[in-house]
C-alpha cells in the first residue's frame, strides 16, 4: 500500500448540509492559511540565510543553528534544518519561489532540498508539484539511494587507483609519482607543510647564530618543489627515526605549555608562552589553559638553569570539579548549556588568593575561548549571578527579549501577501496527483542522471502520466 490507513470502527456520522459546507469552508480555510504560511517561510528562509552569510549569530554562538535554538526557541534538529534549507535555496531558484508563492509546502522543499542540484531542480520541482509530501519523500529516498550506490562505486574506483611509484631515474635521482586518497593526501599535505616549517626555522635560526640573513646567503633561497623534497626526506628520516610509531595515547594527545608567570597573571606583562616544539602562543591563549590544567612550577636561575622543580597540581582540584560540575551542569554562556566543560576563573588564580566555587563557572571549549581570546567578559554579582558581556561592553541577556506580534498575526500576514501580489487560495498547493499508483524504481529511472536504464516499460495506460508529458497539472512517472 502507497498510504498510511487509518480504520475506525466508530460509526460514520453523516453531517448534515448546513454542517458540511462549514466544514468544508474550514477545510479551504487551513489550505490557505497552509500556503500563506509556506510563503512566510520562505521569507523566513531568506532572512536566515541573510543573517547566515553576514556572521549575524556570531556574537558567542558557535553556529547560526545554535543562534535559532536560542533565539526563536527553535529545537537543535529543527535549526539545522532551517539553516540548511535556507542555504540550499540560495542555490535553487526554481523552489525557492515556488515555496515563496505557496505551491511547495515547506515539508515538500525540506525533502527535495536534500537531494536537488541546480542541474536536476527542475525535474525534482514537478515532483513537488504532482506528487503528494508521502509521494516526495519516497522518491528523494530512492534518489539519495543511487547517489549513495554512485558515491560508494567512485569510492571504490579511487581506492581501487591508488598507487605510488618509486624509480631511479638514469642519472641516479629517484623519481616518485602517485595517486593517493583524498584523506591519505591531505595528512601527507599537513606532514609535509609541517616539516617545510620546521627546516624553514631551523635554517632561520642557524642564520642568526652566525650572524647572516637570508639576503646575506650567496645561494639562492630553494624553490617550492625542492622545499617540498626538503621537507619529504625530513618526514621519512623522522619517522625512521622514531620507529614509524605513532606513540602511546597519552603522550600522543598532552600537550605543554611553558609559560612565564606573569604572563599568566597579566597578558600585558613581558614574557612568553611558548609549546613544546618551540610556537609561541598568544598570553590570552595561555592563561585559557591554565585555567583548567596541571600544572608544574619551575624556579630558573637569570641564565635559565632550573633551580627548583614543584610538584604537579591542578588548577582546580577534582573535589572543587566535583562540586562545579554538580551546580552549573553545562557551559553557562547564555544560550549554550553543553554538558561537559572546562572550569572558568572569574578572577584568575594566578592573581592570588585560593581557587573556590565562587570564583568558578563552567564554560564549554567555544565559549572559554571566546572569554579569553575573543573579547566577552564574565561577572558574579553578589546575588552570585554571572552576567555576560559582548566584547563592545553590552550586556549578552541569559534570555532573549519577546518578539513584537501583531494583535492579529493572521489579518497581518493575509494582508502582508496582498500587498505583495501573491494569489494564494485554497488551491494552492494542491497537488496533480490523480490517485494513481507510484512505481518508484521507474520514477528514479526516468528522472535521476545516474540511475542505471532498466529493460524497456511498457507505455502508460491511458490517463495515466508521463515524465514526458506536459498538462495543466505536473504529472509523476506513474505506473
Amino acid at each position: 500500500m502507497n498510504t498510511p490507513s487509518c480504520v475506525s470502527i466508530a460509526p460514520v456520522i453523516e453531517p448534515t448540509a448546513g454542517v458540511a459546507a462549514h466544514l468544508d469552508r474550514l477545510g479551504d480555510e487551513i489550505a490557505e492559511l497552509s500556503a500563506h504560511l509556506d510563503a512566510a517561510t520562505a521569507h523566513l528562509l531568506d532572512l536566515i540565510r541573510e543573517f547566515d552569510t553576514g556572521g549575524g549569530w556570531n556574537t558567542g554562538f558557535c553556529s547560526c543553528a545554535a543562534w535559532l535554538t536560542w533565539r526563536v526557541g527553535l529545537d537543535r534538529g529543527a535549526a539545522r534544518e532551517r539553516v540548511r534549507v535556507a542555504r540550499a535555496l540560495g542555490t535553487l531558484p526554481r523552489l525557492a519561489q515556488a515555496l515563496a508563492r505557496g505551491e511547495l509546502s515547506y515539508s515538500k522543499v525540506r525533502a527535495l532540498t536534500r537531494v536537488a542540484t541546480p542541474d536536476t531542480e527542475e525535474r525534482l520541482f514537478a515532483v513537488g508539484r504532482a506528487g503528494t509530501a508521502e509521494h516526495v519523500e519516497r522518491i528523494v529516498r530512492g534518489w539519495r539511494r543511487v547517489d549513495r550506490l554512485a558515491e560508494a562505486k567512485a569510492t571504490a574506483r579511487r581506492h581501487k587507483s591508488r598507487a605510488l611509484h618509486v624509480y631511479q631515474d638514469e642519472d641516479g635521482m629517484v623519481v616518485i609519482r602517485g595517486r593517493l586518497a583524498p584523506e591519505v593526501g591531505a595528512v601527507l599535505i599537513q606532514a609535509l607543510t609541517a616539516a617545510r616549517e620546521a627546516l624553514y626555522q631551523k635554517a632561520h635560526a642557524q642564520n642568526v647564530s652566525a650572524g647572516t640573513s637570508g639576503a646575506d646567503v650567496s645561494t639562492e633561497p630553494p624553490t617550492m618543489p625542492q622545499q617540498q623534497a626538503d621537507a619529504l626526506a625530513l618526514v621519512a628520516e623522522t619517522a625512521l627515526h622514531h620507529g614509524i610509531d605513532p606513540g602511546a595515547p597519552g603522550e600522543r594527545y598532552q600537550v605543554v605549555v611553558h609559560v612565564d608567570a606573569p604572563v599568566l597573571a597579566d597578558a600585558d606583562a613581558p614574557g612568553q608562552s611558548v609549546l613544546d616544539d618551540g610556537t609561541h602562543v598568544s598570553a590570552e591563549t595561555s592563561q585559557r589553559l591554565a585555567c583548567d590544567a596541571s600544572r608544574v612550577a619551575m624556579r630558573h636561575d637569570p641564565d635559565g638553569r632550573i633551580l627548583e622543580v614543584g610538584a604537579r597540581t591542578r588548577t582546580i582540584p577534582p573535589a572543587l570539579r566535583r562540586a562545579l560540575h554538580h551546580r552549573d551542569r553545562g557551559c553557562r554562556f547564555p544560550g549554550c548549556g553543553l554538558r561537559f566543560g572546562q572550569g572558568h576563573h572569574i578572577r584568575h588564580w594566578a592573581h592570588g588568593g585560593p581557587t573556590t566555587l565562587s570564583n568558578l563557572a563552567l564554560l564549554c571549549r567555544r565559549h572559554h575561548r571566546a572569554v579569553h581570546e575573543e573579547g566577552y567578559t564574565i561577572e558574579r554579582h553578589a546575588d552570585g549571578e554571572l552576567k555576560f558581556r559582548r566584547p563592545d561592553g553590552r550586556l549578552l541577556p541569559e534570555v532573549p527579549s519577546l518578539a513584537a506580534v501583531p494583535r492579529d498575526p493572521v489579518h497581518a500576514l493575509y494582508t502582508r501577501h496582498e500587498t505583495q501580489g501573491l494569489e494564494i487560495h485554497p488551491r494552492t498547493a494542491i497537488p496533480g496527483w490523480l490517485g494513481e499508483r507510484l512505481n518508484v524504481g521507474y520514477a528514479i529511472d526516468v528522472m535521476h542522471p545516474l540511475a542505471m536504464p532498466r529493460l524497456p516499460q511498457p507505455p502508460p495506460e491511458p490517463g495515466y502520466g508521463s515524465a514526458a508529458s506536459v498538462t495543466s497539472r505536473p504529472r509523476l512517472p506513474l505506473r
